[in-house]
């Protein structure tokens, strides 16, 4: 096929290109919301445990007050324990995993040196809600000993970002492009809604799983749409910034961080940032290179016309013009019309990557570059938010400034 004959016609980037481009590239927004959103959903604010009884006064170095919740704030996490009292006279030292009964202090002061019963946290916590007001740490105690499963969501996520992004490119191949566009776009605004009703923490793990694949999904498949709709002058450049989209949407993330701070109406406004992106999504047509390679020619020629004319010029081109010499163009149009049956295609899988020595070398060099780009992006956007300073400045600016493809 000479199916860039198209763009020398039609132009490279026009109209009905730049139309279409800007949509699709509308919703790699929702992506890179999705990819990030976790900085701010496992925030761990500072904490201490709980004891039984009614806390009375609360000392820590040279601050003193009546209840934890005003006194956390100051505290460090390395700075030592909090003292209390409760109201049966009780006097605990509390820190983050542990607490210690005083045995038989005469006074109520900070420093101790008689005996102390410790005694691990049973899985009563206190935090400040100072800075985060809830977050699923906060939400399902997924500190001391459950410290690591705040820690797996990230990797779970991205272990369905690999799956997501093998699994929709052969899947698109097979079916097409714009079903899979149309597929995930739905998923990603279901599955974002339903992580933020998530019962316990596993129903949250496998709603986010799910929702890394049909990310990763959509991040692959418009990749291939945008190239295959615009002309070669212009390829390079439309394809690399869908990654201005991805940043777009960390950018977001940052934002509504700072002005949201429950995890759960979090979860639903970045879900929703993108949904009108479904309202005209079903309206996409197929690329012209999948039409063609599938022979499926009268489809291909409608297209053909829907673009001359969104691009104000004349319908001159038809389909045996895009196809090779070779191929007898008027042949294969007649054979779709009596629906006689066409050769059948060779069938093509991940492994044809591996066919040859040159063709595994190949692979492995772009698996490569893609897999120290994209270490060293997410370590610097992930921990942003741990540089010091303010951490939603952090995060915005990493978006703005860290390009996509590092």
């Amino acid at each position: 096929m000479t199916v860039e004959r198209l763009f020398e016609e039609y132009g490279h980037f026009k109209r009905f290109q730049i139309c279409l481009y800007f949509a699709v590239v509308f919703q790699a927004i929702a992506c890179g919301i999705h990819y990030l959103a976790s900085v701010f959903l496992v925030q761990t604010p500072n904490f201490v445990c709980s004891v039984p009884g009614n806390i009375t006064d609360v000392l820590y170095h040279n601050i003193s007050g009546s209840s934890l919740e005003s006194i956390l704030p100051a505290v460090k996490p390395a700075g030592g324990p909090l003292v209390v009292r409760t109201s049966e006279g009780e006097q605990w030292e509390l820190s983050r995993c542990r607490f210690a009964l005083r045995i038989d202090p005469q006074d109520f002061t900070y420093n101790y040196n008689g005996n102390k019963t410790n005694k691990e946290c049973s899985g009563n916590f206190v935090y400040d809600h100072s800075e985060v007001h809830q977050s699923i740490v906060t939400e399902w105690d997924l500190v001391c000993e459950k410290e690591w499963l705040a820690k797996m969501c990230q990797p779970t996520f991205m272990l369905g970002v690999l799956i997501g992004a093998l699994l929709f490119g052969d899947i698109a191949d097979r079916i097409g492009r714009v079903k899979i566009l149309m597929f995930t776009s739905l998923c990603q605004f279901g599955l974002g809604v339903a992580v933020a009703f998530s019962l316990n923490y596993y129903f949250f793990v496998v709603l986010r799983f799910l929702l890394a694949m049909v990310s990763s999904g959509y991040l692959v498949v418009v990749f291939v749409y945008v190239t295959e709709f615009t002309g070669s002058k212009v390829r390079t450049w439309t394809s690399m910034h869908i990654h201005a989209a991805f940043a777009v949407g960390i950018m977001v993330v940052a934002w509504t961080g700072y002005l949201v701070r429950v995890w759960w109406i979090y979860q639903i406004i970045l879900s929703i940032c993108t949904s009108p992106f479904l309202l005209f999504c079903w309206k996409f047509p197929e690329t012209p290179f999948y039409l063609m390679a599938k022979g499926r020619y009268k489809e291909s020629q409608a297209l053909l016309d829907a673009i001359a004319h969104f691009n104000r010029l004349e319908c001159r081109l038809k389909v045996e013009d895009l196809l090779e010499k070779s191929e007898n163009g008027k042949a294969l149009l007649e054979r779709e019309e009596d629906e006689s049956p066409v050769q059948p295609e060779k069938k093509l899988s991940i492994l044809d990557l591996f066919g040859s020595w040159r063709m595994v070398g190949r692979t492995c060099t772009v698996w490569a570059i893609w897999f120290i780009g994209s270490l060293g992006y997410y370590v610097f956007s992930l921990g942003s938010v741990n540089l010091g300073g303010n951490q939603y400045v952090n995060l915005f600016l990493a978006g703005e400034l860290l390009p996509d493809d590092f």
